[in-house]
């Protein structure tokens, strides 16, 4: 799967998956510069994109049989990111037959909380 997700978003942006277990997803990236928007700082599309991607690997651990996306998202920016590692935890906090309820944070290399969501994931049929 992560070979096929190289020719993806997920390969685009430059994420690494750290750990993958049920319920929880740690992702990382390397922030460079191109990641920064016009003042230097993490653009907030990379932000809601790794927390996204994080929370969807978590919504995919509970469903393996089934597809899951994104249809809610609320983000919360909380401090600004610069080069660097920086890194997006996910986790469950609820499930339903059809709904999967998530939330992240996305901390950089000092352990300083730069952004948070949550998001609502539906459980749709392979395809």
């Amino acid at each position: 799967m992560l070979e096929e997700a190289q020719h993806t978003f997920w390969g685009y942006l430059g994420c690494e998956l750290v750990e993958w277990n049920e319920h929880r997803a740690i992702v990382t990236l390397d922030v460079k510069e191109h990641h920064l928007n016009f003042i230097g700082i993490l653009h907030g599309g990379v932000h809601t994109s790794l927390l996204d991607t994080a929370m969807g690997l978590a919504a995919m651990t509970a469903r393996p049989d089934s597809d899951v996306v994104t249809s809610g998202l609320n983000m919360h920016f909380t401090a600004p990111a610069g080069k660097g590692k920086v890194t997006a935890v996910a986790e469950i906090v609820h499930m339903s037959a059809r709904t999967i309820t998530t939330q992240a944070t996305l901390k950089n290399e000092n352990n300083i909380l730069c952004s948070m969501a949550t998001a609502s994931f539906r459980v749709i049929d392979k395809k």
